[in-house]
């Protein structure tokens, strides 16, 4: 042993001497000379990597238990350290933390010890100090108290930082509110600016260690917070927000105090910590907005009932922020920031912004939150002040033009948080009527056009997606989208476009919900997504059957071929109440859109998504209706001449069937879950009608032809009690869509011949037979039964 381990060993035994003494005798020379102590051992552990590893020898020693004891001596009769003991307490401190520094044994023998938990104590005992309310104005506090407060911080951020079981315990205790209420109290962040006389007395010595205990505070809650293991509840949010109030007017621009009217380093040292603080506020109100419910609730709840947070507005805050919240002054005062380091600043500081505009966007999501944030008592601001707030700033974003300076983040937010709140038909009437009128605006050139910015695009597609949605079962609603011209400028727009392909898909999937809405059911629609504007343009329809070709992205292949589905439905349909346009003109239109879906690009599509949606019935269901449709002309058959039925009759049926008997491109069969969340596609409030907006837990390879799944609908292989993997994980298909694909199979039959009806027959015919051999006698069953049986008599 060298002789600077046994020097420290010797050191260590003198302070668990003076432990001893002390339980028998009070003397405060004894806690004198405990300081003493501690400091010469304290100041022999900040030397590592000597000839011998004293750390390790120390930490096997008593001295673990010897400081923990004295410390708890030392606050025995009073929760914080008074005069005769600040001086042991701190040098105490300093031994801990020195010991632990990068050291999981000794930590975990500190963690054995109790002094972690002793050290809490002592940060709970200043906190009890504090007065009730978020502080504005730094706590009062000595130097020596200052100085202990930082190196209680000190170990036991040296004692956790990648130590999980440390980091577990003082998770248990809480200690991450109590760091907040410490750190907020004695720097409240830009107190420092303040001009009252209280400030002026605080000596830079102070304002350097305030500062400095904000910085380890906020580095031991970063260590701590874990997704699996939140550390927060809504209480914090009070403070959170008072540190982005301090950067928006008014509060960003005070009087200066004297003292710091002119660059000094500590000046540019207090900016700095403010924009650290500022920064983690940020970060935290993200995180805790998308992985914490109650905090989502509490600030919905907030906005109507300021109580909620100690009578400060959050949510409001938070929106003040985004709108008004701008870089601080002083950053641009000579010495302080320049060059590379000012735009560094600038960057993260609207990182920041957008962490919050996050946190509006998911609490505006959470389902709970819907009827909070939508207020319909109030006459003036329909949907309340929190809805009438989204839209002002809308308006303003449209009233400055395509080339306007307005603000992007403002529209961002709005459209994505007004997207999350609209879940029902009378949420759409109230965007779509006075005083809003947000149909025109979000179809005007400045939301929509080519060279509008794609993340607006992002959140005005969106939008316009969730009114097409809620406005599915309203022809009134859906009339004023319409009128708007919002398939017209969805089309012109250029989001389907090949160059638009490095753009988000999840933009390109929220324009085919819109139009896949506003297309149900409309033949009016249909006509502006399936005919021409003028020469030269490509139609919706071509738009959406070259993206489906090219896109790797499951979503936008399916979801695409169900907008078409609906134009054929639409199109076969007799009931056209909605359409406003006369009659014999309707027919020609008619005629030309059917003209339009009479190509191999449309019956392939429709044949894949049959293919692909394997787990799928919904979708199974809708591709076979949408071919029998097109294989028949009987639901339609009166709008059209004599000459335009036997037109489609010829063309269709073998058109359908070549579509059920072609090998299908081979298609990208990555699950769907990764495949989505790579691409944003699993949001809030998405298209509840849609199965491709929940992800499976596994996604089963595409049949290479729809044919295949055709005959896996008829076996229905999940009820026949097989145990293998991929038999398991197949759905039952209900007896209706099963009796649709005998109903698809009938009608190809009269219209198709050749080798490739013979390739149908020949995939089909022994399932069939085997369900016509099978009467049940009644019930749904019995349907399937007599349409099973049809066929197989046709074919006989």
């Amino acid at each position: 042993m060298d002789q600077t381990t046994s020097s420290c060993l010797d050191v260590a035994h003198k302070l668990n001497d003076q432990l001893v003494q002390l339980t028998s005798n009070k003397d405060p020379q004894t806690w004198t000379d405990v300081a003493s102590t501690a400091q010469l051992l304290a100041n022999s552990l900040r030397v590592r990597n000597g000839p011998e590893d004293i750390h390790t020898v120390l930490g096997k020693s008593p001295l673990p238990q010897t400081i923990t004891a004295l410390l708890k001596t030392a606050l025995e009769n009073s929760q914080i350290p008074d005069n005769e003991h600040s001086a042991a307490v701190l040098e105490l401190l300093r031994v801990g933390a020195n010991l632990c520094v990068e050291h999981d044994q000794n930590r975990g023998q500190l963690l054995e010890a109790g002094l972690p938990q002793a050290i809490v104590s002592l940060l709970e005992g200043y906190s009890d100090s504090i007065p009730s309310g978020i502080p504005t104005a730094p706590l009062a506090m000595s130097i020596s108290n200052l100085k202990v407060v930082k190196t209680a911080i000190g170990v036991l951020l040296n004692a956790s930082v990648d130590y999980e079981p440390v980091k577990s315990r003082l998770t248990s205790l809480e200690a991450a509110m109590t760091l907040v209420r410490l750190s907020f109290a004695l720097y409240p962040p830009g107190s420092w600016m303040t001009s009252t006389s209280s400030l002026n007395e605080i000596t830079e010595d102070s304002w350097t260690l305030r500062s400095g205990l904000s910085n380890w505070a906020w580095r031991l809650i970063s260590e701590l917070r874990d997704e699996a293991r939140p550390v927060f509840e809504p209480s914090v949010l009070p403070y959170l927000v008072s540190s982005l109030i301090s950067h928006t007017p008014p509060t960003l621009t005070v009087e200066l105090v004297p003292a710091f009217t002119q660059p000094s380093d500590l000046r540019t040292l207090l900016l700095q910590a403010d924009f650290d603080l500022f920064s983690e506020s940020c970060s935290l109100i993200e995180s805790l907005s998308l992985d914490v419910e109650d905090v989502r609730l509490s600030l919905a709840r907030g906005f109507q009932f300021p109580a909620e947070h100690d009578g400060i507005p959050c949510l409001t805050a938070m929106l003040d922020f985004i709108q008004l919240g701008y870089y601080p002054p002083l950053w641009y005062k000579a010495d302080t920031f320049e060059g590379h380091e000012l735009r560094s600043k600038e960057k993260a500081f609207d990182d920041c912004k957008g962490a919050v505009i996050k946190s509006i966007v998911e609490l505006s999501g959470e389902d709970k939150n819907v009827d909070v944030l939508w207020d319909d008592s109030e006459e003036d601001k329909p949907g309340g002040s929190f809805v009438a707030r989204m839209v002002q700033w809308v308006i303003n974003f449209a009233a400055s033009g395509p080339h306007g300076n307005a603000r992007d983040d403002l529209v961002i937010c709005a459209t994505l948080t007004l997207g999350n709140l609209t879940r029902r038909e009378s949420h759409s009437k109230i965007l779509l009527s006075e005083p809003y009128n947000l149909a025109s605006l979000l179809a005007s050139d400045t939301f929509l056009s080519t060279r509008t910015d794609i993340k607006v695009k992002h959140g005005v597609v969106g939008l316009l997606k969730h009114l097409s949605q809620t406005s599915a079962q309203s022809p009134a609603n859906r009339a004023v989208l319409s009128r708007a011209g919002v398939i017209q400028k969805l089309v012109a727009s250029g989001i389907w476009d090949e160059r638009s392909d490095v753009m988000a898909d999840i933009v390109q999937v929220n324009a085919i919900g819109a139009v896949k809405h506003l297309c149900n059911g409309n033949v009016d629609n249909c006509f502006l997504l399936t005919l021409p504007e003028g020469e030269g343009h490509a139609t919706g329809l071509e738009q959406l059957l070259e993206l489906i070709r090219r896109s790797d992205t499951v979503a936008i292949k399916s979801e695409g071929t169900r907008v078409i589905v609906n134009i054929v439905k639409s199109l076969w349909a007799s009931d056209v109440s909605e359409s406003q346009i006369p009659i014999e003109e309707r027919q020609k239109k008619r005629e030309q859109s059917i003209d339009a879906l009479l190509t191999p690009k449309c019956a392939q599509a429709i044949a894949a998504l049959i293919a692909r949606s394997v787990k799928y019935p919904v979708l199974i269901n809708e591709g076979i209706v949408a071919l029998s449709l097109l294989s028949t002309h009987a639901k339609g058959g009166s709008w059209l001449s004599r000459d335009s039925v036997d037109k489609l009759t010829l063309s269709l049926g073998p058109l359908v069937v070549q579509s059920l008997v072609a090998i299908l491109p081979a298609e990208n069969n990555q699950a769907l879950a990764s495949n989505a969340a790579a691409n944003g596609l699993i949001t809030v409030g998405n298209d509840t009608d849609s199965p491709l907006t929940a992800a499976p837990k596994s996604r089963l390879p595409s049949a290479k032809r729809a044919i295949d799944q055709v005959v896996a609908v008829l076996r229905n292989n999940a009820n026949d009690g097989a145990s293998t993997p991929q038999r398991a994980a197949l759905p039952s298909y209900p007896v209706e869509v099963r009796t649709n694909t005998c109903a698809l199979l009938a009608q190809v039959s009269k219209t198709g011949s050749g080798e490739d009806l013979d390739k149908v027959k020949e995939a089909t015919r022994s399932v069939l037979e085997d369900l016509a051999s099978k009467n049940p006698g009644h019930g749904r069953e019995s349907m399937l039964y007599a349409a099973a049986k049809r066929v197989v008599d046709a074919w006989t």
